[in-house]
């Protein structure tokens, strides 16, 4: 029985929702359907049937409300070739110089040199050291006359010494000097925040129609020389957007947000479409990764909307130095490229550009493998998951039963959890056992902290009579901490309390039904089951939390198509387990390696709300590497906040002070702020704008001088950058933000 209707082409919440859809232009009649199943479940699928003049043939689209409970319904929007498998996306090929970008060509390399342009000697050498490294790009800023001339210079001495690596032109402010630059370089990158429009000053302005076509105008004014220059020469563009330097009139218009950060780009589209210039690419680059991650879906389902095929280039900026930049820059690259969406990469580092060149190489490696073995499951429908805002799924934490011994209630965190395996030998030297847990201790007590491990994982239980161990044991139990072993050793060596780990086979059996009554149990499951397997979750009491895990060596099943199927499962059978991500990596997985295939494969999962925690395991890794990256990647995912939040820009030839250095000494004295976040850019450019995400600012202002911020307003300027970092702290003091450092156990 369906319950059915027809709305008319004029239906307001069709015709005008920003989707880019347009129903309302083509539309004859509407016809509204939901099933009356639907409606005992409390949640709305509704699909609506189009009706076209042009063709007899119908669109089918189906909405979705636009939040939990809302009686207002848009269209679910394709934002990539599959959900259930790893399929790149089709692009028109882009030629940067000799280099092709696009669908059928090889994700493209690249980084950005530091150096002053005005340099030639220098910049030229770190060019050669890039391109040595085995970047396809590299990208160069060009502020000014005096760079744009160097750049002249640059290229002819590059060419003399048999480099033709294909050099990018960043441009910012500066309308005449990409006119002049793209006559030697190969491809130009404008930003659409600040190419046309006055310095973001971040204050609401008031637009009529009329005024908000006038500025259209004046950008097409602006923007049509250089596409022109673009065609002459057969130069590439980049219309690269990014999210903290949004003009203000876009932001007065569309708030500082994803779909501002697209309409900003199609501005500059429609321009080069309207002059027939085709030879471009888009990005969308963010500090924050899941803002990058939502404002990418959401240009490439209007791109599908348009009829476009611009290829991509992605990138998370100001991610910051060392594995934290990395795992950042693998969340939200990692993610996309999970989807088969992205051409060309860069890794945004606080260190020297050739740095940039490995974690770029295992990332691009990461995404043509999955699209080349087409990585996922069979086919779902997939109804739940919100791909262009956070929403996330939270599963039931264990809450405490009539009659038990101990606390359950903490051995999942809210705001995401972390588990960690734990050996046998470990467990026998208490004090080792609690330091490397994070706990605080107090005469050989443990006790939890702020970034101490959830719960762990033992696959081997004491012997019985191994009181000491079993005591050491009990005292992680006593403090909420949750302990993990696996049916066989539960049932043959039963530790009091522990959670015993099962698989579906061991539930369908009811082996688990051998331990003693009220056990608490975890589920392993892969999440490409049968649905029939799954089903046993439906009748099984007990169950605490479900662990996600799925071989590493799986060559056709996808980490993250897999997970998504189990959580569509869970969520149309109502079942609200928590979901820990368990990833068991190979002996000699190297570090980098480990980071980015955690933040690609579980980050890909997080961004989207899905999931309540992880487990890692690599053989031999350091235990306390494994707890870091693992607290790491819930930060980066906007979950469990436990350290200073840094943005960090990489460096140009615009950074005003040697970056790295400064860094790394503002880190030193700021690390021990969890819920603070501090900006460090290198120029103005990089500034206020940029930081969009940031507490306070440490930005450069001229040479040897630092201006300081308190979100988007600067607060002090011109300080000696001998006592910046000083005036810095005494910042966050004068804002009740600071903590001294805790004392050294």
């Amino acid at each position: 029985m369906m319950a059915a209707g027809t709305i008319a082409s004029y239906f307001a919440s069709l015709k005008g929702f920003s989707c880019g859809l347009n129903l309302g232009n083509r539309v004859d009649f509407v016809k509204f359907a939901s099933s009356p199943d639907s409606k005992k479940s409390g949640r709305l699928k509704s699909k609506v049937l189009v009706v076209t003049n042009s063709s007899s043939d119908s669109d089918t689209v189906e909405l979705q409300p636009v939040s939990e409970g809302s009686p207002l319904l848009v269209p679910r929007q394709k934002y990539c070739e599959s959900v259930h498998k790893t399929v790149r996306r089709k692009t028109r090929t882009v030629m940067v110089g000799g280099v092709a970008l696009g669908s059928e060509h090889q994700i493209r390399i690249q980084t950005m040199t530091t150096s002053d342009t005005k340099d030639v000697v220098k910049t030229v050498e770190e060019v050669m050291r890039i391109a040595d490294k085995g970047a396809d790009l590299v990208r160069i800023t060009v502020q000014g006359k005096r760079e744009a001339d160097a750049c002249f210079d640059i290229k002819n001495s590059l060419v003399q010494k048999n480099y033709n690596i294909p050099l990018i032109a960043d441009i910012h402010f500066a309308p005449s000097v990409a006119l002049r630059v793209a006559e030697c370089f190969d491809k130009i990158r404008v930003n659409p925040g600040n190419f046309a429009d006055r310095r973001a000053q971040f204050v609401q302005l008031e637009y009529t129609e009329e005024d908000y076509l006038k500025e259209l105008e004046h950008i097409e004014e602006v923007f049509s020389p250089l596409v022109e220059k673009c065609k002459k020469y057969g130069r590439a563009l980049r219309i690269g957007t990014n999210h903290g330097s949004l003009s203000d009139r876009i932001m007065s218009y569309y708030g500082d947000s994803p779909r501002g950060m697209v309409e900003s780009a199609f501005e500059f589209a429609r321009i080069c479409r309207k002059l027939d210039f085709h030879n471009f690419v888009f990005s969308m680059k963010a500090s924050n990764p899941v803002i990058m991650v939502q404002a990418y879906r959401l240009l490439v389902a209007e791109m599908y909307v348009q009829g476009w095929d611009y290829p991509l280039h992605l990138g998370v900026t100001e991610a910051g130095e060392g594995e934290d930049g990395r795992m950042k820059s693998a969340i939200g690259i990692g993610t996309l490229l999970q989807d088969g969406l992205g051409d060309t990469i860069r890794v945004s580092l606080t260190e020297p550009p050739e740095e940039e060149i490995d974690p770029c190489r295992k990332l691009a490696s990461l995404g043509m493998r999955a699209a080349n073995h087409q990585k996922g499951v069979t086919p779902f429908k997939e109804k739940n998951r919100r791909y262009f805002d956070f929403q996330r799924r939270n599963g039931q934490l264990p809450v405490q039963k009539e009659g038990e011994e101990v606390d359950y209630r903490g051995v999942l965190h809210r705001d995401g959890s972390v588990l960690m395996s734990v050996s046998l030998d470990k467990a026998k030297t208490p004090e080792l056992l609690y330091r490397s847990l994070a706990t605080k201790l107090a005469v050989g007590m443990p006790f939890k902290d702020l970034a101490t491990v959830d719960s762990i994982l033992l696959n081997k239980l004491p012997l019985v009579e191994d009181t000491d161990t079993r005591l050491a044991l009990k005292r992680l139990v006593d403090i909420s901490m949750g302990i993990l072993a696996p049916l066989s050793e539960q049932l043959t060596r039963p530790l009091p309390n522990a959670i015993a780990l099962v698989n579906l086979k061991e539930l369908s059996s009811g082996a688990y039904k051998l331990l003693s009554e009220g056990t608490r149990l975890a589920v392993t499951v892969r999440g490409d089951e049968h649905y029939e397997e799954l089903d046993i979750l439906k009748s099984v009491g007990d169950i605490t939390m479900l662990l996600h895990c799925l071989p590493y060596g799986e060559e056709k099943v996808g980490r993250v198509h897999a997970a998504r199927r189990l959580f569509e499962y869970l969520q149309e059978n109502s079942l609200n387990f928590p979901v820990i991500h368990h990833l068991q990596f190979p002996k000699g997985t190297e570090r980098d390696d480990l980071v980015i295939g955690a933040g690609s494969e579980t980050g890909a999962l997080l961004v989207d709300g899905l999931g309540d925690g992880i487990l890692i395991e690599a053989p031999d890794q350091d235990f306390d590497f494994l707890r870091d990256t693992s607290f790491n990647l819930l930060q980066g995912c906007r979950m469990r906040n436990t350290k200073t939040e840094y943005v960090s820009c990489p460096s140009c030839g615009r950074t005003l002070f040697d970056l790295q250095e400064v860094s790394a000494q503002i880190r030193e004295r700021t690390s021990h702020l969890p819920g603070v976040s501090i900006a460090i850019m290198g120029c103005i450019v990089n500034g206020p704008g940029e930081m969009a995400d940031a507490d306070f600012g440490y930005v450069g202002g001229a040479p040897g001088k630092i201006d300081l911020y308190v979100g988007k307003t600067v607060v002090k300027r011109g300080i000696a950058m001998e006592s910046a970092t000083e005036a810095l702290i005494q910042l966050i003091k004068d804002h009740g933000r600071w903590a001294d450092p805790p004392p050294e156990e």
